[in-house]
């Protein structure tokens, strides 16, 4: 836990109310929880040798305390497949993010793999006053955002409790495997829950987690994105 505790420390040392994504993912993966291959690189160099080693095609991302939605400024460049797009896009986001945020402060660009297209379904977490962190899990896209199809759980949680938030939700037919398409793997999603649990409970300093999208396959699946905002 000792490398976990470093990140919440920096973040308190620098002011800061929400993890960088790279501490973010960092802290996920310290709980189980697999999240794309992800380096940040300082300048165009780096940014071609890391998406090099992750393999093509990849995504860029901006990193910066002052930037929590990166498509807000331009800061995200998806399926870039060669060393030449890659210094291209690096550049780009610099631009465009001193169009935007001319006072940000830069760490870095995120160079992350791009995941093949699959279920997607979101992990949250939001601390409640009265009863303490609670879980979210809903599918992706328009059933959380139109038709608010969740489910939630105040953790602790057992294997029990993440199984029927998964099969509570009205789309769960859609990770069972409908009109030809493969099934989810909903144990996948499960330890994904449970190891979410673990996290908000050992760590109550976070007051609002959000794991979104998290893509998953037949076998295993991804968080694109994690965002995990301090109290």
């Amino acid at each position: 836990m000792g490398k976990i505790s470093r990140v919440f420390e920096e973040a308190r040392k620098e002011r800061r109310k929400h993890l960088l994504e790279p501490e973010a993912k960092a802290v996920c993966t310290e709980y189980g929880i697999p999240v794309t291959k992800f380096q940040v690189a300082e300048n165009t160099e780096e940014a071609v040798r890391f998406a090099e080693e992750t393999g093509y095609p990849v995504v860029l991302k901006i990193v910066s305390p002052d930037i929590i939605h990166k498509f807000d400024v331009d800061g995200v460049i998806l399926n870039l497949k060669s060393s030449e797009e890659v210094k291209d896009a690096y550049k780009r986001i610099l631009v465009n993010v001193k169009k935007h945020k001319p006072d940000a402060k830069i760490v870095g660009i995120l160079v992350q793999e791009m995941i093949p297209p699959s279920t997607e379904v979101i992990v949250g977490a939001t601390e409640d006053p009265q009863f303490g962190p609670a879980l979210m899990f809903g599918l992706g896209g328009i059933f959380v955002e139109v038709l608010k199809d969740v489910s939630f759980r105040i953790a602790p949680i057992t294997r029990s409790d993440a199984e029927e938030m998964i099969t509570e939700v009205k789309g769960y037919p859609i990770l069972r495997g409908y009109r030809g398409q493969p099934p989810a793997d909903i144990n996948a999603i499960v330890e994904i829950l449970l190891n979410t649990s673990r996290l908000v409970i050992d760590h109550p300093e976070i007051k609002e987690l959000d794991l979104n999208p998290i893509l998953v396959y037949e076998n295993g699946a991804k968080t694109v994105d994690a965002r995990i905002i301090l109290g």
